[in-house]
């Protein structure tokens, strides 16, 4: 080797130590390295292990409604009109929402008693609870509308899946609209209708025991069944109006259920 390639290679290789850390060669003083690693390293003292990290239970199911549906069962049962129906309801204590939303009464029905077809929405809201009907606020005119357009006006039975306004208008929840359902029930045997318009994703989804939003649901047939298996009827889950106030483009598929249904329930029915 050269002596110029000797100096490059010098170079690299004290440019090599320099980045390794090595910044001399011999100390003032010789350093036994071999005895050094005969002695034990200082251990730090070990971080306390962390607390186990406490698993949360599981939200509870809900409350336990089986008294009050239970209850609503034996009023309903005992009611053989819808005006009797009416009175029970308005009596009842079981359901919260009669002493948490509602201000002023229960909110049953509007419409005609022989109707072949009943709609059932989600709750009373401000309007219903101070008139004491359902739908007679913005959106139920709107709904009225509609029916008018369809030629429904004198062929519908509206209700909701409750009978009292939940707090703020919000959803009724599934075991609120559980307590209420014999009720409903009821009035279904009661009015003997050909078929179910079911208004807005939480009367759809408590009718129909299915957990599919209201978009994927709207404007297909489904078959209600009563507790006992006793009734069935075809159901057409749609829009709820208040939504189609917020989402006017929505209204073309809303009208398109109601055509739907109004097709089928002018079929002439078979002997």
């Amino acid at each position: 080797m050269n002596p110029a390639s000797r100096d490059i290679a010098a170079e690299s290789l004290l440019a090599f130590w320099a980045e390794a850390g090595v910044d001399a060669m011999l100390l003032d003083e010789p350093f036994d390295r071999i005895e050094a690693g005969k002695i034990a390293p200082i251990r730090l003292p070990e971080k306390p292990a962390a607390a186990p990290i406490a698993i949360r239970a599981a939200p509870a199911a809900g409350p336990d409604v089986s008294q009050a549906v239970a209850e609503a069962r034996r009023l309903a049962a005992a009611a053989p009109t819808l005006e009797a129906l009416k009175a029970a309801i308005e009596a009842f204590d079981g359901c919260p929402l009669k002493f948490e939303g509602a201000a002023r009464q229960s909110v049953f029905y509007r419409g005609s008693i022989t109707a072949p077809l009943m709609v059932i929405g989600e709750g009373p809201g401000q309007e219903e609870d101070a008139q004491g009907a359902p739908f007679v606020g913005r959106a139920g005119q709107l709904l009225d509308r509609m029916f008018a357009a369809a030629g429904l006006t004198d062929q519908v039975f509206i209700t909701n899946s409750v009978f009292w306004r939940p707090p703020g208008n919000r959803n009724p929840s599934p075991g609120e609209q559980r307590v209420c359902a014999p009720f409903l029930e009821r009035a279904i045997q009661l009015l003997k209708p050909r078929m179910l318009l079911l208004v807005g994703g939480p009367s759809s989804k408590a009718m129909l025991k299915r957990e599919e939003g209201i978009l994927s649901l709207r404007g297909r047939w489904f078959e209600w069944k009563s507790e006992d298996g006793a009734v069935e009827l075809p159901a057409m889950p749609t829009l709820h109006p208040a939504f189609l106030l917020r989402q006017p483009g929505a209204k073309k598929k809303a009208w398109s259920d109601l055509l739907t249904l109004t097709e089928r329930l002018n079929r002439p029915e078979r002997p």
